[in-house]
């Protein structure tokens, strides 16, 4: 019997995020940084700047549809 190799890919990890304004509901697609945290975003429709929520770790996880590279790796964000 002729043994058949299956090889794993790791996932695509997306880069780009919809982060929603809490305050105005303006919605902006912005590519997240790979290297470092963001933990401050200005919202261009009302100019109020995001903060995580008590417990995410940055503003993508916060107000994303994307939760930020690393957490979407299975790892801690910002080690």
């Amino acid at each position: 019997m002729e043994e058949i190799k299956v090889e794993k890919t790791e996932p695509q990890v997306e880069l780009n995020s919809t982060l929603t304004c809490p305050a105005c509901g303006h919605a902006e697609t912005e590519t997240m940084p790979t290297n470092a945290c963001q933990y401050f975003y200005d919202c261009k429709g009302c100019g109020a700047v995001l903060r995580p929520k008590h417990g995410d770790c940055c503003v993508y996880c916060s107000y994303g549809t994307v939760a930020c590279p690393p957490i979407q790796e299975g790892n801690s964000c910002c080690e």
